[in-house]
């Protein structure tokens, strides 16, 4: 079974730190090289970044499996739809339904809160992921390039699920 942990603490922000950079590095350097990754880890995903995201209502929660944090997820509202941000497991612990728990839980959150839908962006590249937020009733709805500094830019799908 899978627990989902709210990130509050600077322990819990500093377990996320260390799986992004063990996922990203992993999963994301065949994809967009390892000087995109580690510029994206400084600008998203270190512990100033987490604490600013956090700070300005953005939830993160620490995905839990066999007594290990494995993952985390990140959304934020929007009166339209759930915006998830992050969803990253470590590839030790795939294949184990841990994506899904976290899909369950924001559609949960979206109809406890009226959001009609959960929108995500993915990186054309990243085959595997689209496969799996197929298989979890997402679909491509547009295609967009986002300049993140530096020289670099997210190469993404818009993907999106109805929820009500």
């Amino acid at each position: 079974m899978t627990n989902i942990v709210s990130v509050k603490s600077m322990a819990s922000i500093e377990t996320v730190v260390e799986l992004a950079r063990t996922i990203w590095t992993e999963h994301y350097t065949p994809i967009i090289g390892l000087g995109q990754v580690n510029y994206m880890l400084n600008k998203f995903q270190s512990t100033k970044a987490i604490q600013d995201q956090l700070e300005k209502g953005i939830a993160y929660y620490l995905l839990q499996f066999k007594e290990e944090f494995v993952g985390y997820f990140s959304f934020d509202m929007d009166e339209d739809f759930l915006f998830l941000s992050k969803l990253y497991v470590l590839k030790s612990a795939r294949g184990n339904g841990i994506a899904k728990t976290a899909i369950t839980f924001m559609e949960s959150y979206s109809r406890e809160h009226g959001i009609p839908k959960i929108r995500l962006t993915v990186n054309k590249y990243n085959s595997n992921s689209i496969k799996a937020y197929d298989n979890m009733g997402f679909v491509s709805v547009d295609s967009i390039v986002q300049d993140i500094g530096n020289g670099y830019v997210m190469d993404d799908y818009v993907l999106e699920k109805d929820i009500l």
